[in-house]
This record gives C-alpha cells, sequence and structure tokens, in this order.
C-alpha cells in the first residue's frame, strides 16, 4: 500500500480509490472561461484538476480559480520558483513541478518550505523529453534513465524533510511509459501518478493510454491517473473513468457491451448504440449496471447473458432480455426508447 496524501479533500495512496486528472486548455487569466471549464470536469466525473501558472500576471486569476472551482486545483509550474510559492500562497492544493527544470537545491528548498508551511503536496514529474544530460546513459533503457533521474530528486526531497510527494513518469512511448513505471514501483512507498504524455488525438491518444494506462492499473500500480488527449479535457475524463470501469476500479454507470456486426445484422446496429450513448448521457443515467446491445439472436442473450439488461434484433423484432432471458418484444424502431424505459425503472 502507497503513502496517503491528500490533494485538497481528495486522498490519494492509502486504500483510496485511483482518481482521474485533467488539466484546464483555456488561458489561467481568463478565470470565467477556466472556472467555466472545470465544472465542465466536474460534471463529467473528474476528481482532480490541474492548472497552468506561466507568468506572474494570472497569479490573481489563479487565486479566484482555487477559491471558486469545485474541484481541488493543482498549480502546474516549470522553471519558476517564484511562480511555485507564489501559486502555495495563492491556494493552490497541490503543486506538480520538474525539479530538474526548476534549478538549484537551495531554489528548491524555498518551494518545499513553503509547501510545508501550507500543508501541500508535491507531484514530482519527469518526463522522457524532459531528462537531463547528466542521467543519459547510452548502457540503459530511456525508462531507467528517467527512473534515475526521478530517484535523485526524491532523495533530495527526503534530505530536506519533505515526504508529501506524489511521482509521475510519462513518456509518450507507451513500452517506456510502463517500464519505468514498473521500476519505480518497487523502488518507493510514493502514490504514483499515471499518464502516457502527448498521446495524440482521441482516436490515438484513447488507444495508447488504454494500453499504457490499463497494464499498470492491472498490476496494481498507480494511485491516480490523466489521459492527455489533443482533444476536449472532458474527453479525457471519460475515457479515464472508462478504463476505471473496464477495469473494476471504478462501479459508476452504464458499462456498455455491443457486438461488431456482420452479414447476419439486419439492423442499422452502430447508429442504434451511438443513439443509446446519446440518451444515457442526456439523461444522466448513472446506474452501475451493464447493457448489452447485440445484432443478431445469434450474440444475443447467450453471448451476452451476464448483462443485466440487454437487446437482441431478429430482422423483425427486438428482444430485450434480462440475464439471458427474453422478458419483452419490440418494434426495432422504439427498441432504444423501450430499453431506456426498462433501464431506468430497474432497482
Amino acid at each position: 500500500m502507497k503513502k496517503e496524501i491528500f490533494i485538497g479533500n481528495v486522498g490519494i495512496g492509502g486504500d483510496h480509490p485511483v482518481s482521474v486528472q485533467s488539466m484546464t486548455s483555456t488561458k489561467t487569466g481568463d478565470s470565467t472561461a477556466t472556472l467555466a471549464q472545470i465544472k465542465e470536469l466536474y460534471f463529467a466525473g473528474c476528481d482532480i484538476v490541474r492548472v497552468s501558472v506561466p507568468e506572474k500576471n494570472v497569479i490573481d486569476s489563479f487565486k479566484k480559480i482555487v477559491k471558486e472551482s469545485p474541484l481541488p486545483v493543482i498549480a502546474d509550474i516549470h522553471f519558476s520558483t517564484s511562480l511555485a510559492i507564489e501559486s502555495i500562497i495563492a491556494g493552490a492544493k497541490g503543486l506538480r513541478i520538474n525539479p530538474g527544470n526548476i534549478g538549484s537545491r537551495d531554489k528548491l528548498k524555498s518551494i518545499i518550505d513553503t509547501a510545508s508551511i501550507y500543508g501541500i503536496p508535491i507531484r514530482i514529474g519527469v518526463n522522457s523529453g524532459s531528462i537531463e544530460k547528466k542521467y543519459f546513459n547510452k548502457n540503459r533503457s530511456k525508462a531507467e534513465m528517467m527512473v534515475n533521474s526521478i530517484m535523485d530528486k526524491v532523495e533530495m526531497f527526503e534530505e530536506l524533510g519533505f515526504t508529501n510527494i506524489k511521482l509521475s513518469l510519462k513518456s509518450s512511448n507507451v513500452k517506456e511509459t510502463i517500464e519505468a513505471n514498473r521500476i519505480i514501483d518497487k523502488k518507493c512507498n510514493y502514490p504514483i501518478h499515471l499518464g502516457v504524455t502527448e498521446a495524440g488525438t482521441l482516436y490515438s491518444g484513447t488507444i495508447k493510454s488504454s494500453i499504457g494506462i490499463g497494464s499498470l492499473l492491472a498490476d496494481g500500480i498507480g494511485n491516480t491517473i490523466r489521459v492527455s488527449l489533443t482533444d476536449d479535457p472532458v474527453k479525457e475524463v471519460k475515457v479515464a473513468r472508462e478504463i476505471l470501469k473496464v477495469l473494476g476500479l471504478r462501479d459508476e454507470g452504464v458499462e456498455l457491451i455491443s457486438c461488431p456486426t456482420c452479414s447476419r445484422v439486419s439492423v442499422d446496429l452502430i447508429s442504434i448504440v451511438k443513439n443509446f450513448e446519446k440518451r444515457i448521457e442526456e439523461e444522466k443515467i448513472s446506474k452501475n449496471i451493464k447493457v448489452a446491445i447485440m445484432g443478431c439472436e445469434v450474440n444475443g442473450p447467450g453471448e451476452a447473458k451476464d448483462a443485466d439488461i440487454g437487446i437482441a434484433f431478429s430482422q423483425k423484432k427486438g428482444f430485450i432480455f434480462r440475464k439471458g432471458k427474453r422478458i419483452k418484444e419490440t418494434d426495432p424502431k422504439n427498441a432504444i426508447s423501450t430499453l431506456i424505459d426498462i433501464i431506468k425503472n430497474m432497482p
């Protein structure tokens, strides 16, 4: 079990569930837009939000964001000691830094001392693209270099008497990310933040993140996650929660299973499934149930018998079933509405 820390009221490590993070993409100086995006993330199921503090003139706006945010806010800092300190004073519930680009030990100590006074944790992050030159070794893998880099920083923090930390080792290369986190998990008892950095678009980024983050979570590694996408941050949260759901780490919301379609299918199953997902979201149905939508009777109640509720289609009818047993017939045109109505009335 990893050391327990808190970002605001969100516990990380210990026996706390894996938490979901995202990062705002608005300009921090625009507190209205940033708070609006944070609220969207909150309603999507985000637990923690990171906000960049790139320059001094956004500190006042950042202070307002922290005060009014429904989520605990982590300040994302690069290069600047003074911005890190000012962000803590402004109310940040956590700090994200890469010690390698902050500078000297004395500069780090001033940040650590301030974090200690305010009682907030620091995330020590090392990405594959930001490894200091002194750690490069042609006889070691990139993952090993990342671990060596972060371990030096961990030891420095410990020497300075600060252990309220979590660790983050990310690469845009999925294998490097997995290797680095497997190594660090054995070396430290600090909670670990997982992610595949610069993962890409919704399509490619979801695949990379699902494999990278999912593999580690399946190994029991990781205490908080962020899916990094070149897209709306709300989509990051949705992908992250789905990863947790399919691994059995979150029991929140409808789990959908559906067949890939084939020549036996006589309905437009792709559209039907998309319509079901849209309706579930619009009507905010969050029951912890498994729903199957299958294209034919071959892939119907038999293969999806573990589903709490489902529907399979013949050429003329939709057959709704519960735990593999048929309970109702419906016209395919009304199938999703009928299914939704039944789900709403389920205990």
